[in-house]
């Protein structure tokens, strides 16, 4: 039983990993706590949604699309209003996105209602050594890890990645040598976009999907920034696997209702004693 919340676990903290690592690079190098990041998510697994239930698309198809959609909607959304107040005190922007999800997350609750909507899909199951593993799982998580190294290389690896690493150290240097600082704004908070809307697809996959649970999603992403280290890829994978593992764990020992809970008490630990997460580094905490 214990190694079957483990793998449930496993696979669940790889959807995390990707929900999160949008937000925590918007946190990073924009330094906005982004509220919308939940309410992104929902929205792309509506996409996804109508996309495939609606239109009769193949999932395939509708999930790049989804992705495209939700980074021209945070790119327009960043240098249409983000970028007026960016060098604002923090509480300013946190502020701002936090009145742009209530608008969104209306807007979802007046167009698609408040019911639970789910893919039904029927993938099979794989049983290895008496665990059971849902095929539907194994697929999201891997295209959500892919997304993730893919990022992970953009960044590390291309122009556009040094450069937005480059704006999260020092935007002013950045800026002397030539960097279009709006630009990489509206880029960096598209790519947080697109990242919350692949993890939406996931998402619509395993769980019946509300407007509701765009807190719940926001939640998990804050969690999961603390534990991994502020805008760091490696540090959300880390603390996607780890959220899901401990979530599984405090599952079978303590309940479903005790689930988040335990969640939010790692944090809390993680904070008192790695005040830059498990893979972060100095400064940017």
């Amino acid at each position: 039983m214990l190694a079957q919340y483990v793998v449930n676990g496993l696979l669940i903290g790889g959807l995390y990993a990707c929900l999160a690592v949008g937000f925590s690079l918007v946190w990073g190098v924009l330094n906005v706590i982004n509220m919308m990041h939940g309410s992104m998510v929902v929205l792309g697994a509506y996409f996804c949604l109508y996309g495939v239930q609606d239109l009769g698309l193949p999932l395939y198809a509708v999930a790049p699309a989804v992705c495209v959609a939700l980074f021209m909607f945070g790119y327009v959304m960043q240098r249409g209003l983000l970028n007026s107040v960016i060098t604002q005190p923090i509480l300013i922007t946190l502020t701002l996105t936090f009145g742009l999800d209530l608008i969104v997350n209306n807007l979802m609750l007046h167009v698609f209602s408040a019911t639970p909507r789910s893919l039904v899909t029927d993938y099979g199951m794989l049983e290895v050594a008496g665990i059971r593993i849902p095929m539907v799982r194994v697929g999201g998580m891997l295209v959500a890890g892919v997304l993730t190294l893919l990022l992970y290389w953009l960044l590390r690896h291309s122009k556009t990645g040094r450069a937005i690493i480059a704006v999260r150290m020092d935007r002013h240097a950045a800026a002397l040598m030539g960097i279009r600082i709006p630009h990489i704004y509206a880029l960096t908070f598209g790519i947080g976009a697109l990242m919350a809307g692949a993890a939406g697809c996931a998402m619509a996959l395993i769980y019946p999907v509300t407007p509701m649970m765009s807190g719940l999603f926001l939640g998990k992403a804050f969690v999961i920034c603390v534990l991994g280290g502020l805008g760091s890829v490696p540090g959300a994978i880390i603390g996607g696997l780890v959220l899901g593992i401990v979530e599984g764990i405090g599952t079978l020992t303590l309940g479903q209702q005790w689930a988040t809970c335990v969640g939010f008490i790692m944090m809390m630990a993680v904070i008192v004693l790695f005040p830059t997460g498990l893979a972060g580094k100095k400064g940017y905490e």
